[in-house]
């Protein structure tokens, strides 16, 4: 698969968008002390590279939420793991890996703010180039790629390749 794939973000364009990212959210967040979310399974490559850049306090928590599973296209979210209490009140950063379609963002942001978090800011790595509107816009975004099927940096194929350094893309896709 990798060897056909092609090449769509070069492992230095993804490392500086990660460090533009990283100054970007602590310009905005420095001062709140927020609780940032990792969205599993997608956003472990964004967070482990983006919290060394971060240099203030903070604490870390995950949530689970997937329309996807080891499919290519999009069922009901289904929550793995919701977000804990510790939101209620916070300053809530929830990481993620792409903003596709928008709609388990967009769950994950509405249950954030229903369990009473002051604000929910979003960050992903890598937004999709889409013709229909979203139900939901990142705050922070790292990238924008083409609306192709695409993996590599947390994002994966069949549940393979979140490790590669890189973002390709399906062939024929």
């Amino acid at each position: 698969m990798l060897e056909e794939a092609d090449l769509l973000v070069p492992t230095a364009v993804v490392e500086a968008a990660i460090a533009r990212l990283a100054d970007e959210i602590s310009a905005a967040l420095h001062d709140r002390f927020p609780l940032l979310l990792c969205v599993m399974n997608g956003a472990v490559f964004l967070c482990g590279h983006l919290l060394p850049r971060l240099r203030f306090p903070l604490h870390l928590a995950y949530v689970h939420a997937t329309r996807y599973g080891k499919e290519t296209r999009g069922q009901e979210v289904v929550w793995h793991a919701q977000p804990p209490d510790a939101v209620r009140g916070r300053a809530v950063l929830v990481l993620d890996d792409i903003l596709d379609l928008g709609e388990t963002l967009a769950a994950i942001k509405q249950r954030v703010l229903e369990l009473g978090a002051e604000t929910c800011h979003v960050a992903v790595l890598a937004d999709k180039r889409k013709q229909a509107p979203k139900p939901l816009k990142a705050d922070f975004v790292g990238l924008e790629v083409e609306d192709r099927f695409v993996f590599g940096c947390g994002l994966d194929a069949h549940g393979l390749w979140r490790n590669l350094p890189a973002i390709y893309a399906m062939p024929g896709t």
